[in-house]
């Protein structure tokens, strides 16, 4: 009997564990119906500008680019989501989803995302340091430079304006 429960145990723990590594991955299917959770732009419309926040509760959160996700990261109680557990990213040259706390991303270049400037995400500082070269940023950062007064600054001026109607 000693040894039924040490397997059933064992089983359980290694489904566990299963499950845990499974859910450590980026979602390739993002619904067409998707928003982002910061500016409410359909995120499905920019697939290479993705990128997304699960959160500890398992939450899904979808973004038209790396400057809204960390939006939400730094205030996740604004957008009603809890704390983020993984941050995936797209490389910019491989469009493969990567760990968004590894990658090095660029600031300052001539390419700009659905809203403007953007973060620009690399795999390798290489892949980044000849974008510079090639796209005229101004610096590339890792995941723990980015802080929540650089993610605003970029911010500002790029929101979209409201058109006002003339009445007759």
């Amino acid at each position: 009997m000693n040894n039924l429960k040490s397997i059933l145990v064992t089983l359980i723990l290694a489904l566990m564990a299963s499950s845990a590594i499974a859910f450590a991955q980026p979602l390739d299917k993002v619904p067409r119906e998707s928003r982002c959770q910061v500016c409410g732009m359909f995120v499905a419309k920019y697939p290479n500008w993705l990128s997304q926040i699960q959160s500890t509760d398992g939450q899904v959160f979808f973004f038209d680019g790396v400057k809204d996700m960390m939006v939400l990261y730094f205030n996740p109680a604004k957008y009603r989501a809890n704390a983020p557990k993984d941050i995936w990213v797209k490389d910019y040259y491989t469009l493969k989803w990567l760990d968004g706390r590894k990658a090095h991303y660029v600031v300052g270049s001539d390419v700009h995302g659905p809203m403007g400037h953007e973060f620009i995400p690399f795999a390798s500082l290489e892949a980044a340091q000849s974008f510079v070269k090639d796209h005229h940023g101004t610096a590339i950062l890792a995941f723990t430079d980015i802080t929540s007064e650089k993610v605003e600054s970029m911010r500002r001026g790029m929101k979209m304006k409201k058109m006002k109607m003339k009445m007759e």
